[in-house]
């Protein structure tokens, strides 16, 4: 069956059931190799003469496909380890590999650039444009992009399509709800077809309705390839959705459990 959507001047058609496809089509299917591997991964800061360890040596390993929750209470280093996997930030010590680069050693130009295309996140906060568009800011997302307009367009719709909100397209944030907010900043993580996708308490801002859509489909966008680490304090939803957990306590892993 084939799905035809008009935004303005632009008719898209594609196969529904192919429709996730699209944003699969590198290597990640093969769930055999690791994409992200951590040695000695530690970070610390210096508070006056005091240290703090953030992160004091991480070692883990995520398949290609995985869906991986880390878990943990305020400070236990999980929006730190998240920004090291986002390339946001730089170990003290230690390598963060993904698909065969230790980011520490590239540079800013590369950094940007494996941010651009590598990593997708989504935030607890949503942080759309508020003058923007649905459809304008899943585009964002491909804006420092080599990708034309159109193309650029197209993608966008497409991907707004897959996360149930091509009737949506034209709203901006305050006319949608928390949920659908939230699906629009995982379109807009998505349209860059990451390797990986980083869900910092994606449910976390959500009403219970809301928070049981957004899981939903973190599942379903999991079961059809894609690599997810999801970053919560909930361990029943991580426990409900993620085939691993990997608990953090003070900067270290305290248990890992399939």
């Amino acid at each position: 069956m084939v799905k035809e959507i008009h935004y303005g001047m632009t008719t898209v058609n594609f196969w529904l059931t192919d429709a996730y496809r699209r944003h699969n089509t590198s290597p990640q299917m093969d769930m055999n190799t690791d994409l992200i591997l951590t040695n000695n991964l530690q970070r610390h800061y210096q508070r006056g003469t005091h240290t703090i360890k953030a992160l004091d040596g991480i070692d883990f390993a995520i398949s290609r496909g995985e869906m991986v929750g880390v878990v943990g209470s305020s400070g236990s280093g999980k929006s730190t380890l998240l920004n090291l996997l986002a390339g946001l930030d730089t170990p003290t010590e230690g390598e963060v590999i993904v698909d065969g680069s230790n980011l520490a050693l590239l540079s800013r130009h590369e950094l940007a650039r494996y941010r651009a295309k590598q990593v997708g996140i989504v935030f607890q906060s949503f942080n759309l444009i508020r003058h923007y568009t649905a459809l304008r800011n899943v585009e964002a997302a491909l804006f420092f992009s080599d990708i034309d307009r159109s193309e650029r367009e197209q993608r966008a719709i497409e991907t707004l399509y897959d996360v149930g909100l091509s009737d949506r397209a034209g709203h901006r944030p305050a006319d949608l709800s928390g949920g659908e907010q939230q699906r629009v900043a995982i379109a807009r993580a998505l349209v860059k077809k990451p390797a990986v996708l980083l869900a910092d308490e994606p449910s976390g801002n959500l009403d219970r309705d809301n928070a049981l859509q957004i899981a939903t489909l973190l599942r379903e966008l999991n079961e059809q390839g894609q690599t997810i680490i999801l970053v919560t304090h909930d361990l029943e939803l991580a426990t409900s959705l993620c085939s691993r957990i990997i608990k953090l306590q003070y900067g270290k892993i305290l248990e890992e459990a399939t």
